[in-house]
């Protein structure tokens, strides 16, 4: 015999126990700690990220310096090489990181309708959390905070993936330590002024 909820079509008779009684609060309660451990899960991702360039930049400087102190071009090479090296592990972590985005638009989206409020101020459809929806907010006209949020739909995924190989953000500064050996590396290398005379 069914269950109390009517609304659940998937419920057999021959099931052991009838389906769950669908409760907001509770489902409210999830979501937000959920939330919560997303946005402390994509903070420790900018922890790793702000490590990794700390390492780029120490690494392929050291080699830049002891490049012109010992007279060895082989290490611009090197800086150039580690850079891009370290360029790679920041976005590929960049990328794990954008992939929680959705799941916290997702859970943005759901809290709208579930408790969004019209506050006598005049601000309509007010709900919480929307710090990720409402963080692309650049001051544009007409205001559009209190819109319903939007979900992150398959393309914009897509190319938050392959846009994090060429944000500004994570670009830098490991581009500069790339160009920067590189260049020194082929100058040496084809005998340009003094960087012609030193050693491989």
């Amino acid at each position: 015999m069914p269950g109390d909820d009517a609304t659940d079509s998937t419920y057999q008779a021959s099931d052991e126990s009838p389906p769950p009684r669908r409760d907001a609060a509770a489902l409210a309660a999830t979501m937000r700690s959920e939330y919560e451990l997303l946005v402390k899960v994509v903070s420790d991702f900018d922890g790793r990220l702000l490590t990794i360039k700390g390492w780029s930049v120490t690494l392929s400087l050291a080699a830049l310096v002891l490049g012109f102190q010992h007279d060895h071009y082989a290490l611009f090479g090197l800086a150039a090489v580690s850079a891009l090296g370290f360029w790679t592990i920041d976005a590929l972590t960049k990328v794990h990181q954008v992939r929680y985005y959705s799941r916290m638009r997702d859970l943005e989206v759901a809290s709208f309708h579930l408790n969004r409020v019209d506050l006598p101020t005049g601000l309509t459809g007010f709900s919480s959390p929307r710090i990720d929806v409402s963080w692309s907010y650049k001051g544009d006209e007409p205001d559009w905070r209190g819109d319903p949020p939007w979900r992150l739909d398959p393309a914009t995924v897509r190319r938050l993936v392959r846009r994090s190989w060429r944000m500004p953000h994570v670009v830098l500064p490991h581009v500069v330590a790339v160009v920067v050996g590189a260049v020194l590396f082929v100058l040496a290398v084809t005998g340009v002024g003094q960087l012609g005379d030193m050693q491989p």
